[in-house]
């Protein structure tokens, strides 16, 4: 069935064709937009776990980090103990990463923290694109951005509050795969046209 996906003739993102499994994450969940907490928060846990890697590999080990982090439930995560942190450090199916762990956790404890101040993470986080998706349209690898000044805010304002291993990049990341951004290329069949 996955193969069908690549053979089905559909123009994609040219970063996606790697394996079927990242052609059926282009389709189906990357770019769509999401205002769920508990899948905001899996984005932002795996986008932490992403630094200085490809997404590809995290991808390739998302279900290992779901099973490891709790299935990404982020108060069981903000709880975490130093004896959970040596038993993922000892998890080889994951990213064996003491500070992207230890980030993890206070990340948790921060993400539940601006739960509490605006009632949702969601309506804390769109307000970096005035809770609407940015349409970068793209034709060539060269008009890939990797940060824009909306990126830099929230990764401003993240740190500003305590979150760690949370830079534009990062942001510029997450954003895109909430469809905070949409910057699909041009002739792929999930590039959102400017309205």
């Amino acid at each position: 069935m996955k193969t069908d996906l690549i053979q089905d003739q559909k123009k994609r993102c040219p970063w996606c064709l790697k394996d079927e499994q990242y052609v059926h994450y282009h389709d189906e969940e990357w770019g769509e937009v999401c205002h769920d907490d508990s899948t905001l928060f899996e984005f932002l846990l795996l986008e932490t776990f992403q630094a200085g890697l490809s997404w590809h590999t995290i991808l390739k080990k998302r279900e290992n980090f779901r099973s490891a982090f709790d299935q990404f439930e982020v108060n069981l995560i903000a709880s975490y103990n130093d004896l959970k942190v040596h038993e993922l450090m000892k998890n080889a199916s994951i990213i064996r990463h003491k500070a992207k762990i230890l980030a993890a956790i206070r990340n948790a404890q921060k993400f539940i923290q601006i739960q509490d101040e605006y009632g949702s993470f969601d309506r804390y986080i769109w307000q970096f694109t005035n809770y609407s998706t940015i349409v970068i349209p793209i034709d060539s690898w060269e008009e890939v951005k990797k940060t824009i000044p909306e990126s830099d805010a929230m990764a401003k304002d993240l740190k500003s509050r305590g979150f760690m291993f949370i830079g534009s990049t990062t942001c510029m990341a997450f954003m895109e795969s909430i469809g905070m951004v949409s910057d699909h290329f041009s002739y792929c069949w999930k590039n959102k046209k400017i309205k």
